[in-house]
């Protein structure tokens, strides 16, 4: 049978081989919770693999417009190599801002560790000077030539170590929602294609009889291919919608950038949710067809 003739069929009305399918039963109602269900875990999945990939994606990209310089010298040298430090950071290509943290600010950033408490002057903490690039960025390289020359105690750290892990992270976060994607269409068409089994074997008995007045394998596969893909595109229609209600209703996305409080769709991202009743659809409608031709043949 054409593809295009099955897809007809299922938005055509009813037929009389649809008789050959149980209305109701515990294959109706498997195939409408599995749907539902798979899809209320899809919508979540698809949620978790967007924010998690947004998040990894903001601290990738604020960490690669910044770029730190750890300054270590006796404490008579500090303000003048500070000073070369800032005077060598003017003249390079690349450096749009360059300033030294004041000491409020290095307690701020030892606080979570030390205590609010910390004496910073009667310690050995290397001054910080924070450095702001524009969107070509600067010669590292180069860079560190000039301050091994000007500022010896200058140590510059331009994040490609803290950047490395979070792009990585971000694709295999990605990736990974993907694949959790990939396995619930799996599950799903394993199931309806249990249930479909299953009706078919329930009604062997009207499937002979029409085999003996004429009825072809074709006509009787269609009339299970087109109930299981409404069920099936109906208990994901309806679980993805409750999905995007749970999703919601979680908490807003705070300023910080907390995980737990950025998971959910933004934008046009909330259009994706509805291609999962698409997607069960398909996945239910080749699950059936396959299933009920193997067992039509089994019932000769």
């Amino acid at each position: 049978m054409n593809l295009s003739l099955y897809l007809l069929d299922l938005l055509r009305g009813e037929t009389q081989a649809d008789r050959v399918v149980p209305r109701t039963g515990q294959a109706t109602r498997l195939t409408l919770a599995v749907a539902g269900a798979m899809a209320f875990l899809a919508v979540f999945a698809m949620a978790l693999s967007l924010a998690s990939g947004r998040l990894a994606d903001r601290w990738s990209e604020a960490l690669a417009q910044s770029s730190t310089i750890r300054l270590s010298a006796p404490a008579a040298e500090i303000d003048v190599q500070t000073w070369a430090v800032l005077s060598v950071l003017e003249q390079t290509p690349g450096v749009d801002s360059a300033r030294a943290l004041s000491d409020d600010e290095q307690r701020a950033l030892l606080e979570p560790w030390f205590g609010p408490d910390l004496p910073i002057a009667d310690l050995p903490v290397p001054r910080l000077i924070e450095i702001i690039e524009t969107p070509e960025g600067y010669d590292s390289t180069g860079l560190r030539q000039r301050l091994a020359a000007e500022a010896p105690g200058a140590v510059l750290d331009d994040h490609t170590r803290w950047r490395r892990p979070l792009v990585e992270a971000a694709d295999r976060l990605r990736f990974l929602g993907w694949l959790s994607m990939g396995l619930i269409l799996a599950s799903t068409a394993a199931m309806i294609t249990l249930a479909a089994q299953a009706a078919l074997a329930s009604n062997s008995q009207v499937i002979r009889v029409m085999r003996l007045v004429g009825a072809r394998d074709a006509y009787i596969a269609r009339a299970f291919v087109r109930r299981f893909t409404r069920h099936a595109v109906t208990g994901a229609a309806v679980g993805a919608l409750l999905g995007m209600i749970a999703v919601a209703l979680l908490p807003r996305a705070a300023e910080e950038g907390a995980f737990l409080t950025g998971l959910g769709f933004r934008g046009a991202g909330w259009l994706l949710p509805l291609l999962i009743p698409l997607l069960a659809g398909f996945t239910a409608f080749w699950a059936t067809r396959i299933a009920a031709f193997r067992t039509l043949g089994g019932l000769r």
